[in-house]
């Protein structure tokens, strides 16, 4: 029994293995970590402190200035409820057509689908134009529509080829011949069996859909016209845009407050448009690790 509890003693080599990988994860954690802190700091430090660099790694002459000044604006809560409308609504929409399509194209019973797929991957790698584009979207008439930010872009090639091999490797085509024998219609065989099994990648899709919907502003920028249907990143553009463009007939020290608030306000605007999706990842990390290497590796 002593004998079976003994531990296995590492080599020197194994010992120094490890500890060069730790040495290594440690460098990367600080390089990625670093980055995140200091402009969380910045973001909690007076305009004074920010615009003369002395923010180093914690706030210094602690300050909610930044984000005062980012909430008295009522555009930013209007933009913060637009943005939440186009995540939510654009990543149900993407995600729902993304199975519908992945679906079928991951079963050999479906008739085409591979010319269906070479047609799909072709417009991954061509694409009409940002002009061609700008005339469809026109003349479906959804210029200054909402639809313009949730039907142009609502499928993602890339993410249709992570779900065709998801479904491909996950349900097994004996399970699907089972509930044909069963009488099991297709909409019920997707909705009872489908859909339970494939929490994962519908984690990363639901992600994945999520940031792209939250941090696209482009769209809106030559779709939109009425700013009350502007998603947050647009607003937080404007008011960098406003406190960048100087008056010259200002005098000098208002000239210098509001350089140092513009400064410090790029901080509060990265913690504002990114917090959202700091507070969902850690919620679907799990699903979104193992939808990727399901989803991306065939067997």
């Amino acid at each position: 029994m002593a004998a079976a509890t003994r531990k296995i003693k590492e080599s020197t080599g194994d010992r120094a293995f490890l500890f060069a990988v730790y040495a290594i994860l440690t460098v990367v954690l600080v390089v990625v970590l670093y980055p995140l802190l200091y402009i969380i700091s910045s973001s909690l430090s007076s305009p004074a402190s920010v615009s003369a660099g002395r923010v180093w790694l914690w706030p210094v002459d602690f300050s909610l200035k930044g984000y005062e000044t980012l909430f008295h604006n009522p555009q930013v809560l209007t933009g913060y409820g637009n943005s939440l409308f186009y995540t939510a609504a654009g990543t149900l929409i993407s995600v729902t057509l993304t199975v519908m399509l992945a679906y079928p194209l991951s079963r050999r019973t479906f008739a085409g689908r591979n010319a269906l797929m070479m047609i799909v991957t072709f417009t991954m790698l061509f694409s009409g134009g940002l002009i061609p584009t700008y005339m469809v979207v026109k003349e479906l008439g959804m210029i200054d529509s909402r639809w313009a930010l949730l039907i142009p872009n609502a499928v993602w090639v890339w993410q249709v080829i992570i779900a065709r091999s998801f479904f491909q490797s996950s349900i097994p085509e004996e399970l699907v011949e089972a509930s044909d024998m069963d009488g099991c219609s297709d909409l019920r065989f997707m909705a009872s069996v489908v859909l339970p099994l494939s929490k994962p990648i519908l984690a990363v899709l639901l992600l994945m859909y999520a940031v792209g919907q939250w941090n696209a502003y482009f769209d809106a920028l030559i779709y939109l016209k009425t700013a009350d249907k502007f998603p947050l990143q647009l607003i937080l553009r404007s008011i960098i845009i406003q406190n960048n463009s100087g008056n010259s007939i200002m005098d000098a020290m208002k000239q210098v407050e509001r350089q140092q608030l513009a400064e410090l306000l790029k901080y509060s605007l990265i913690v504002v448009a990114t917090l959202p999706v700091l507070l969902i990842y850690p919620f679907v990390q799990r699903h979104f690790v193992q939808g990727m290497l399901v989803g991306s590796v065939k067997g």
